[in-house]
């Protein structure tokens, strides 16, 4: 048959007359499947872990009371406190407040609130371990450093320890908060070995692929037996991805703030210590600039 008459025939002959008929004996689609949600989003497993299998269900009746009271509690206070003025305090103190203490170590209770990572989590072979000081008013972070790659087949670069504060949970766990827009400086009271560390403040995103986005800034420790006061206004932190600092800057939300961290990665094995006093934010009427660095403009009129 010619092409100009195979043109003109319906779909269903131009079938026929190309493809013998036992071709067209095609057995019928399966309906379509689609995985379920947790199966697509789970989380990235490196080669060579194991799998983890989630613990069983153990319920205790006793612990979801007392859990229930404490987060009832909780809302009353956080009802209570917003007629009282912002984060529960009167508004004259909120608005002539120049100095808040963030995060002080005066217990083994406030280490609690803070977790520590390395390397090890990628299989690395970085230790780091966290304690209180000598007068028990101090938190110590110590441990050792290695740049040893695993040999995953994957991995290209090793060597980092992280110590970061927990996200703050209001009541029935619910993500909390820090607003310091009343504040441009970061304060804090450390004692280091000499080594540069990087102090990484996290935010609260809108879009899930923004979530490992962190504003970041160096700081630089003496070493030695002295303690050193550091000032670091906001308007220095840069932002970065991941380790990549990006392109497009812009200052941080003070107004929701999630966490804040240090973090070691200057490429030197061997043992390293910090102790850290307190952590606190205060406003320094002396610094009037808003951000350190060029902001480029999108879509440019001209």
């Amino acid at each position: 048959m010619s092409l100009p008459k195979l043109a003109r025939l319906p779909s269903a002959r131009l079938l026929t007359s190309v493809l013998p008929h036992h071709q067209l004996l095609l057995p019928p689609l399966s309906p379509l499947t689609i995985p379920c949600r947790t199966k697509i989003q789970q989380d990235y497993r490196r080669p060579g872990q194991p799998i983890q299998k989630e613990p069983p269900l153990n319920f205790n009746f006793s612990k979801g009371i007392k859990n229930i009271k404490k987060h009832f509690m909780l809302m009353k206070d956080e009802f209570f406190g917003r007629f009282v003025g912002p984060q529960g305090k009167p508004l004259i103190e909120h608005i002539l407040e120049q100095n808040l203490v963030i995060w002080e170590f005066r217990g083994p209770e406030s280490l609690k609130q803070w977790t520590v990572s390395s390397d090890q989590e990628i299989g690395g072979q970085s230790e780091a371990h966290l304690k209180m000081g000598r007068n028990v008013n101090t938190c110590f972070l110590h441990g050792k450093l290695c740049t040893t790659t695993p040999r995953d087949g994957e991995t290209r670069y090793s060597g980092y320890c992280n110590m970061r504060s927990k996200i703050p949970k209001a009541s029935f766990d619910r993500k909390k908060h820090y607003d310091w827009t009343s504040f441009n400086t970061l304060h804090l009271r450390v004692r280091g070995d000499g080594r540069p560390w990087m102090i990484n403040i996290a935010t609260e995103t809108y879009f899930s692929h923004q979530k490992d986005d962190i504003y970041t800034y160096f700081l630089y420790t003496r070493g030695g037996p002295y303690w050193q006061e550091v000032k670091i206004p906001f308007s220095k932190f840069f932002l970065s991805h991941r380790g990549r600092i990006q392109d497009d800057q812009h200052p941080i939300w003070l107004d929701k703030v999630n966490t804040i961290g240090f973090t070691l990665g200057d490429k030197a094995e061997g043992h390293f210590q910090l102790e850290v006093d307190f952590v606190a934010v205060c406003k320094d009427y002396a610094h009037t600039e808003e951000f350190a660095y060029e902001m480029y403009e999108r879509n440019p009129k001209n």
